[in-house]
Formats: structure tokens, C-alpha cells, sequence
């Protein structure tokens, strides 16, 4: 071949499209897709394990409902309005006698749920002040020992709107007993007892309704014409995103 001709041939670059130094659109999108994966997996085992206890529960009710492993509540018997009479003789009855002992603390019974829990009143003090975040912090010391009747609502055996509060669900750390008492309030149904233990006297509730509402709307806070119990929790369980209500009239 001629020297001078090969020198003035145009040089031929063979470019292979799918071999590049630098990283391909296809690569970022498989990269970023495993990035949000992995993150997605961490963000939900952290979930579950900040709310172990409470999924527990759920987790352990549905495995009982599933193979048909569930047992009356002794609790039951406490939603009985009337003891029955004793007879003595054929002849001679003694009347009907209530020998229920009375708490000595205020408490909710709820059977449905196996629940017999301290019922906690605040002062209404940082309500009528309008100061919210102390009313909050004493809301969350309280929960640590039980429910919380809200303040401000109506106490029951008074008529209108008694509004009863607990967590479904919080931190681990928080050195409360009852983080998680409530965290099978969605199982309770249309048509179940409540019972209420308030100042030595014994009050009957049957559920009326239950509904979801968002954290802003607090109707259900205000007082109502006809005696009524209302319970609030947070939902979906381990979130605030929205409160469960469970509605109830005394017996």
C-alpha cells in the first residue's frame, strides 16, 4: 500500500453504544430503585419494632380468631346491669340484692377487648387558660397511668358528653404501662357493652357507632343533649394520621 494514499485515508472510530466510562440512565433508575427499596424496608421494620407491643396484640388476636381459639371474656359478667334474685325456699325469696364490689379508682371495663383499665382525670385548668402545650404535656404524663377522661368534657351519670382518651400505640421508651391499651379498639362492634366505674357508682354503656375522623374535627369533643360516651385513639395503629371514635349510650 502507498504511504502517501494511507496517509490521506479519514481514520474510521468504532464507538460501541452500550460501552461507556461514565454511567448509563438505565443504571442510575436500578440504582436509585434499590436505594428506595432498601430504605423502604428499613423505614418498615422500624415501624413494626417501635410498635411491637401493639402489633403484637393485633397479631395475636387475629391468630386466635383465625383458628377459632377465642374465649368469652370474664369481664363479661361486669356488664350484667341487675344481680338476680336468690331464693331461700320454695315459698320465700329475699329481693334483688347488688353485692358488686366497687373500685376504689375510677376504671373502664371494656369486655370486648379484654380491657379493665384506670380511667385518669386532669385539671381543666391549662384548657380554660387556652394553653395547649401545657395541656398536652399533662394529657401525656396521664396516659401513663391509664386512659384520660379529657377535661372539660362531662363526667358520666351528669348527662351530655363524656370523652375518654388512651394510646393505641407509642414510644417503647416511654415508661408508661399503658402505651398500647387501646390498641384493639377497632375490634369493638356496634352493639357491645361498656362499662364505666365513676365515683363508686357503676355505669352501662352499649355502642352506638364508630367512625374515623381526621385529628381536626373536634365535634366529637363537644358536649352532646343526651348522655353519651365517646373513646378516641389514633389510626392506623402506630400513627397519628387519624382518630378512631367509638360512640356509646348508657343502658
Amino acid at each position: 500500500m502507498n504511504l502517501e494514499n494511507a496517509q490521506n485515508q479519514p481514520v474510521k472510530l468504532h464507538l460501541d453504544p452500550q460501552k461507556s466510562d461514565g454511567p448509563t440512565l438505565k443504571g442510575i433508575l436500578h440504582d436509585i430503585g434499590r436505594q428506595a427499596l432498601a430504605s423502604l424496608i428499613i423505614l418498615v421494620i422500624g415501624f413494626f419494632a417501635l410498635n411491637y407491643s401493639a402489633y403484637f396484640q393485633i397479631a395475636k388476636n387475629e391468630f386466635n380468631k383465625y383458628f377459632g381459639n377465642e374465649t368469652a371474656s370474664p369481664l363479661n359478667q361486669l356488664v350484667e346491669t341487675k344481680t338476680p334474685a336468690t331464693s331461700l325456699t320454695t315459698n320465700q325469696e329475699i329481693p334483688d340484692l347488688n353485692l358488686e364490689i366497687m373500685p376504689s379508682d375510677n376504671r373502664i371495663v371494656i369486655p370486648r377487648i379484654d380491657k379493665n383499665i384506670p380511667v385518669i382525670s386532669t385539671s381543666s385548668q391549662s384548657l380554660i387558660n387556652r394553653d395547649w402545650d401545657g395541656l398536652e404535656k399533662e394529657l401525656m404524663q396521664a396516659l401513663q397511668n391509664g386512659v384520660v377522661h379529657y377535661p372539660g368534657t362531662n363526667t358520666p351519670g351528669q348527662g351530655g358528653n363524656t370523652v375518654i382518651t388512651g394510646h393505641s400505640s407509642y414510644f417503647p421508651w416511654d415508661p408508661g404501662r399503658f402505651k398500647d391499651v387501646f390498641a384493639l379498639l377497632h375490634e369493638v362492634v356496634v352493639g357491645d357493652k361498656i362499662v364505666v366505674y365513676y365515683d363508686q357508682e357503676k355505669y352501662v354503656y352499649e355502642v352506638s357507632e364508630i367512625k374515623i375522623v381526621l385529628p381536626n374535627e373536634l365535634d366529637v369533643l363537644k358536649n352532646t343533649t343526651d348522655e353519651t360516651l365517646t373513646l378516641i385513639t389514633c389510626t392506623p395503629v402506630g400513627t397519628n394520621l387519624k382518630r378512631l371514635i367509638v360512640i356509646a349510650k348508657p343502658v
